[in-house]
């Protein structure tokens, strides 16, 4: 099962807005259904309120679910719901983008909070 406890977070260094974006190109988890691997990446950007995630927390916390039998649409909803439990960021918008399987790619996005015009990405 993921585990959300092994997120940290550290205090944010300004209180003016800024973006953090973070890529992770290697991603995986497993498909219910076949018990075949998901290969994805997963874009997480938000913008800080008091305090941001730390790296290798996020690191251990994407592999966590390497071995979990978890859809698409629950792996990023679940991500979402954890980064926003562990932070309370201004917004959050999160990104999956998984690579094919039988001719079909998916890109699954889930928010919190609405994404200012500013950071607003194509």
């Amino acid at each position: 099962m993921p585990d959300p406890s092994l997120l940290e977070v550290f205090d944010a260094p300004t209180s003016s807005p800024f973006l953090i974006e973070h890529v992770a190109e290697e991603f995986t988890s497993v498909c219910p259904r076949t018990g075949h691997p998901d290969f994805g990446e997963v874009l997480l950007r938000y913008e800080p309120a008091a305090s941001c995630v730390e790296l290798k927390s996020l690191k251990l916390y994407y592999q966590s679910f390497r071995n979990e039998g978890i859809f698409y649409e629950a792996v990023t909803n679940q991500i979402r719901d954890d980064l926003v439990a562990a932070m309370s960021p201004r917004w959050l918008q999160l990104i999956t983008a998984w690579k094919g399987r039988g001719g079909i790619r998916s890109r699954i996005v889930a928010a919190h909070g609405p994404v200012p015009e500013a950071w607003v990405r194509a």
